[in-house]
């Protein structure tokens, strides 16, 4: 009984602590998501203190752009094309990517929001959301403290 108590409490605190990252912008209604119970990936980036590879671990950006409602895949063609994603940090950091650079089946992009660092979640610095683009030779695109996505359609 006092296990189940336990749980129940740690359960609950941590879905009040779960990060929630906002998608608004061109879309039919602003979503807020939290990345409890989405697909998980890893990703890995650079880290030029110790010019080594450090890996992450979150959810893959496609999921949450499909929990968007955004097109991707075979349907990400035509005026779809003409979108941009504005991901912005906590600090006003912002980076600004088309939607076919971001699609895996376009690009070949493997693109994460990250929660965790070498299995360890992110620190206040990084965290608690990390935008994590594996392969870029430099970990400027790849925003921390992330907070939000916006979407831009050019040609509605």
């Amino acid at each position: 009984m006092r296990y189940s108590l336990v749980f129940l409490l740690a359960t609950a605190l941590a879905a009040q602590t779960a990060p929630k990252l906002a998608i608004s912008g061109d879309l039919p209604a602003p979503v807020e998501l939290e990345l409890t119970g989405l697909p998980r990936a890893t990703a890995t980036l650079l880290d030029e203190k110790s010019n080594r590879r450090v890996p992450y671990e979150g959810v893959p950006l496609e999921a949450i752009l499909q929990k968007a409602g955004l097109p991707l895949g075979k349907d990400l063609r035509g005026k779809a094309l003409a979108t941009y994603l504005v991901a912005e940090a906590k600090d006003g950091y912002q980076v600004v990517f088309s939607l076919g650079e971001l699609d895996p089946s376009l690009s070949g992009a493997r693109v994460i929001v990250a929660d965790r660092r070498e299995g360890k979640p992110l620190s206040d610095y990084e965290g608690p959301l990390r935008l994590v683009i594996d392969g870029d030779k430099r970990p400027a695109r790849s925003v921390r403290m992330l907070q939000k996505l916006e979407v831009v359609r050019l040609r509605k």
